[in-house]
């Protein structure tokens, strides 16, 4: 069986460059691949296209390569909680394309399925649809959205093996799974690694064919986006 597994942060990220292509799985900041993010950050790669749900944080997740203005593009559904994305969008410098979120899903999912496009009816009649082919499906128009695919796609798992399966926790398994199927080169970082055999097949989320390189992260922060408390009573 193949061992997939590297022991470098350097290793896991080899061959990345600039002006590719990147997906990040995550939701928010959960189940997003920390380590990964960080060691791109300090890379002197730029005019990076992003595909991820979210834009992260001011100081954190994809927040850290915006502020080293590593991003030309972001590809995501929702981007309300970081201040530098807003000031580098309304000012031009960053370009943006906003996404209905189920449709950005998709768009990932249909990739790695081997599916080119897809007509949904998500964005019909918005900003969404303009400039894309319409038809009508049992009455209701719909807009043809093509899939998503990425030079690499860097996932986050909570338990993985040496051959690249992968085992996703709660709300990591978000968008996690869809991009593992959908980069020519797909990094898994997990916080447990074993060796292969030892996961339950039965339970596995994404099978190591997806998975080319896998690494166990050496710490995870989990930070929470917007923190809610009850008030004293």
């Amino acid at each position: 069986m193949i061992n997939k597994n590297v022991k470098t942060i350097e290793e896991a990220l080899a061959g990345v460059d600039s002006g590719m292509t990147f997906m990040f799985g995550g939701f928010g900041l959960s189940g997003i691949p920390e380590n990964i993010i960080k060691a791109l950050s300090k890379k002197d790669i730029f005019q990076l296209t992003c595909i991820s749900n979210n834009a992260g944080v001011d100081d954190f997740g994809l927040g850290l390569l915006l502020k080293r203005r590593q991003i030309k593009k972001m590809i995501s559904s929702y981007v309300g909680e970081n201040a530098e994305f807003e000031q580098q969008m309304l000012s031009g410098e960053l370009e943006v394309d906003l996404i209905p979120q189920g449709t950005l899903a998709e768009r990932c999912r249909a990739a790695g399925a081997g599916i080119p496009a897809f007509f949904t009816p998500a964005g019909y009649g918005t900003e969404v649809a303009h400039g894309k082919e319409v038809r009508e499906f049992n009455g209701t128009p719909h807009i043809l959205e093509k899939s998503l695919s990425a030079d690499y796609a860097f996932v986050k798992a909570w338990r993985g093996d040496t051959a690249g399966n992968l085992i996703f926790k709660g709300t990591a398994r978000n968008f996690n799974p869809l991009m593992a199927m959908a980069g020519k080169i797909t990094v898994a970082e997990v916080e447990k690694l074993v060796p292969a055999g030892e996961l339950d097949p039965n339970i596995i989320h994404t099978p190591g064919i997806f998975v080319q390189r896998i690494i166990k992260g050496e710490q995870y922060e989990k930070r929470i986006e917007q923190l809610t408390v009850r008030k004293k009573m």
